[in-house]
């Protein structure tokens, strides 16, 4: 158990801190070079329409943060003060921002923290099972209703869906989608019918050969399940409503921030804000993908390609490089002060709450 929770601790060395802060940098510095025109920047034109767009965006952030909040006490049946889980939220995001998504985002760490601040074991891993499915969920749902609403030749227009590049992207888009898609169903049979069938299944595919270095881990993964299945019963109709707006709530704040900061750049001109919006959607799930940290460098160019047909010619990159100082970068600095502080006040190895 001890060696456990040091190794979730060691991922948040500073070497890992600085790495996708590096990344970004350097990808957002490689784009902003190769686009750079001095004269989109002298063309800026700053009204108190772009103050408030850009206030806007801000407040985004505090409903998406405010929302989770919501949502993790909800899921701890309020054993957490608001203050608690303020920095249970901090923490978890900051942990997201360090570990790529396509390895949990922090899923493990998530845990451990809820456990550290008093709550139990069983529902530490029923509220973050949960978590990640209703996530899931909103992807789920919208991905679809904003292709079908939006269309294929909108969503896809900017990278050319008639090239071999554009097609990529779209066909990389509906896989990382079918595969959440299947991995969600999985987990929600599990949650919902019958986890015990889904351990045994892990099991199994864990013990073939090229395998079998996570057969630990889909063990202990099963377990999980079945305890988080047990947390989930009877839970009322109150549960499930404060959870799921609150999910949707905070997904919808987090794809909005684009919109208000393209809106702040883009002057009087009539903007297509559903597409905007859609295109993140597909950009949400296509950086899911990534191995770097945060999808540090994948977010930054795909932003370029993915919106700059909405963005004043050569804006896209510093604009995409603003929507991380703002959606991003804060929640590593954040975390990086409030984690020491943190592990001083809660840190006893032998008091882990079982």
């Amino acid at each position: 158990m001890l060696n456990e929770h040091r190794k979730i601790l060691k991922q948040f060395s500073p070497g890992r801190i600085i790495l996708p802060i590096l990344l970004g940098l350097g990808v957002a510095v490689w784009l902003f070079l190769r686009e750079f025109k001095p004269e989109a920047f002298y063309q800026i034109t700053w009204t108190t329409n772009s103050t408030l767009w850009l206030l806007l965006a801000i407040v985004s952030i505090f409903i998406r943060d405010f929302a989770y909040m919501v949502r993790v006490r909800a899921l701890t049946d309020y054993q957490l003060s608001w203050y608690r889980s303020f920095i249970v939220i901090m923490l978890w995001e900051f942990s997201s921002a360090l570990v790529p998504g396509m390895f949990g985002g922090g899923f493990l760490f998530a845990i451990f923290i809820l456990n550290k601040e008093g709550v139990n074991m069983g529902k530490s891993i029923t509220a973050i099972m949960n978590s990640s499915f209703l996530d899931g969920l909103f992807l789920a749902t919208m991905a679809p209703l904003v292709y079908f609403l939006i269309g294929k030749q909108a969503l896809f227009a900017s990278v050319h869906i008639d090239t071999t590049v554009g097609s990529s992207i779209f066909y990389t888009f509906w896989v990382v989608y079918f595969s959440i898609i299947a991995y969600k169903i999985l987990i929600a049979y599990a949650l919902f019918i019958n986890p015990h069938i889904i351990k045994a299944l892990l099991f199994k595919l864990t013990s073939l050969p090229l395998l079998n270095r996570w057969h630990q881990n889909a063990i202990e993964t099963g377990e999980q399940l079945i305890i988080a299945s047990k947390g989930l019963k009877n839970q009322k109709t109150k549960y499930w409503a404060i959870t799921i707006v609150a999910t949707f709530a905070s997904w919808i704040a987090r794809f909005s921030i684009v919109n208000c900061i393209i809106h702040a750049f883009h002057g009087e001109s009539i903007i297509n804000d559903a597409v905007i919006y859609g295109k993140q959607v597909i950009m949400g799930i296509i950086i899911l993908l990534s191995p770097t940290p945060g999808g540090s460098g994948l977010a930054e160019y795909i932003f370029s390609n993915f919106l700059n047909e909405f963005i004043p010619n050569g804006l896209a990159s510093a604009l995409g490089f603003l929507w991380r100082i703002l959606s991003y970068y804060p929640y590593i600095f954040v975390g990086a002060i409030i984690l020491p502080r943190w592990l001083k006040s809660h840190f006893k190895l032998d008091q882990f709450k079982l």
